[in-house]
């Protein structure tokens, strides 16, 4: 018994380490292929509306066809433990990572952009960015 026991507990710690290193190869790898982040949150004007909250997240998911936009990931506010250093008072979330700042600069031009704004500013009330870079 002591042996297998021995043996289960080994492997155990042997996938546990190859976890860790796998996914710390790949977060290195992603630092170093898209090291700037643009996270945007957005208030609805309508925050009870589902149906308002999908067409936003809709016309934000459309973002992910601008070609300098290496990754977009689009939320919703996340039924966590509620603690006075989270906020969730937003409503949709769009995560996007970038290659470098010359390819958010495209982004923020590009007429797909563009066009979201037109299409879905009428859904927001407010809206606040956070822009950073790998260090």
């Amino acid at each position: 018994m002591k042996s297998t026991r021995r043996k289960f507990i080994t492997t155990t710690a042997a996938l546990a380490a190859g976890t860790v290193t796998a996914s710390a190869i790949s977060l290195k790898e992603q630092k170093e292929e898209w090291p700037i982040v643009h996270h945007v949150f957005f208030w609805l004007k309508n925050p009870g509306s589902t149906e308002d909250r999908d067409k936003l997240v809709a016309g934000v998911k459309t973002l992910a066809k601008i070609e300098t936009v290496r990754k977009l990931r689009v939320g919703i506010v996340a039924s966590t433990e509620k603690r006075d250093v989270v906020d969730n008072s937003w409503a949709v979330s769009e995560l996007m990572f970038f290659s470098d700042l010359a390819g958010q600069a495209t982004y923020q031009t590009h007429p797909i952009h563009l066009e979201f704004i037109k299409n879905c500013s009428h859904l927001w009330e407010k809206v606040i960015v956070y822009d950073a870079m790998d260090v």
